[in-house]
């Protein structure tokens, strides 16, 4: 089967290769099912794996993509009543391929109304979204919720939850063309930055969703009120400016940091209820897509993220 591979953990995604007869995957066992995958999309962690930078290190060689969609093409004993369904796929990996055998816990119907594209596309952005406002946020309607990397599909995420939820949404990004989709999802006022510089004059801040990092840590602290929020959620923006503790002591701020899918699988009764959430909010929530590459282009999607000139989520259809 055609896949795309990480064959060497490199810096520069040089072991990433296009295969055109990729041995096909196991059938499956009892409890799991086979997907022939329509669409599939690229979230930080895969670029991440590719060098062996996230948490998550899978052995080479190694199938990237997190998150997908696709029909059930077999099933193993116990999972028949999925049989032809179409389904949103989500794991560690394994979604830059034809056929993927999962088990079944890992796939569940498309929300109606999504695309295939935008099936791909949603959970991983929704859930931590969710997980991130909703349970460790704790966010109320009327608060205040500042977003960084609001062009980007975690970002378009938080802003079109946090809005969708009675936030008031004030969205921060590099590019004029990535705060209009921030506009788009929901957000009320924009803050326009320099990456290596930035400056954000907002105050009085509920809530701060931060997917960035970098240098925008010390000014997205400043605009917290007292017993404000500060969601770390990742680090497209590199390495963090040094904490401001004292701050946080000052203000009486609260450092949360957010996992999603580790929540789900640390809590499994907590994740099906975010993910119950997400999807009955699946047309609010419903991703910005700014790229679609076909499977033997997929790196042109890899590329773009790592040169931070992707608005949006990426699409890779197989």
């Amino acid at each position: 089967m055609r896949a795309l591979v990480c064959h060497v953990l490199s810096d520069d995604r040089s072991g990433l290769r296009f295969e055109t007869d990729w041995p096909e995957p196991p059938a499956p066992k009892p409890g799991e099912v086979t997907v022939a995958i329509h669409a599939a999309s690229l979230n930080f962690p895969d670029l991440l794996m590719l060098s062996g930078g996230y948490q998550f290190r899978p052995e080479v060689p190694f199938i990237p993509g997190t998150e997908g969609c696709g029909t059930v093409i077999a099933c193993g004993a116990g999972a028949e009543a999925l049989a032809g369904a179409r389904v949103i796929v989500g794991g560690r990996g394994g979604c830059f391929a034809e056929r993927l055998t999962l088990p079944a816990p890992a796939v569940r119907p498309v929300p109606a109304g999504l695309s295939d594209a935008e099936a791909a596309a949603f959970t991983v952005g929704a859930l931590t979204a969710w997980v991130g406002l909703m349970t460790r946020g704790r966010l109320q309607a009327g608060e205040r919720v500042l977003v960084t990397g609001a062009g980007g599909g975690m970002g378009l995420a938080a802003v079109a939850l946090a809005a969708h939820e009675g936030a008031h949404v004030i969205a921060v990004a590099s590019t004029a063309a990535r705060l209009a989709l921030a506009q788009a999802a929901g957000a009320h006022d924009t803050v326009l930055v320099d990456r290596a510089a930035p400056v954000i004059e907002a105050r009085d801040i509920d809530i701060v969703f931060d997917p960035v990092g970098g240098p925008l840590v010390p000014q997205a602290i400043r605009t917290l009120r007292r017993n404000g929020r500060y969601l770390i959620i990742g680090f497209t923006g590199g390495r963090p400016s040094p904490f401001p503790l004292n701050r946080a002591l000052l203000k009486e701020i609260e450092v949360l940091g957010v996992r999603a899918g580790e929540f789900g699988r640390q809590d499994p009764a907590a994740g099906r209820r975010h993910i119950t959430a997400i999807d009955a909010r699946a047309d609010a929530l419903r991703p910005q897509i700014g790229l679609t590459v076909p499977l033997d282009h997929a790196t042109r999607a890899f590329d773009a993220m790592a040169a931070a000139t992707l608005s949006g989520k990426a699409i890779v259809t197989i």
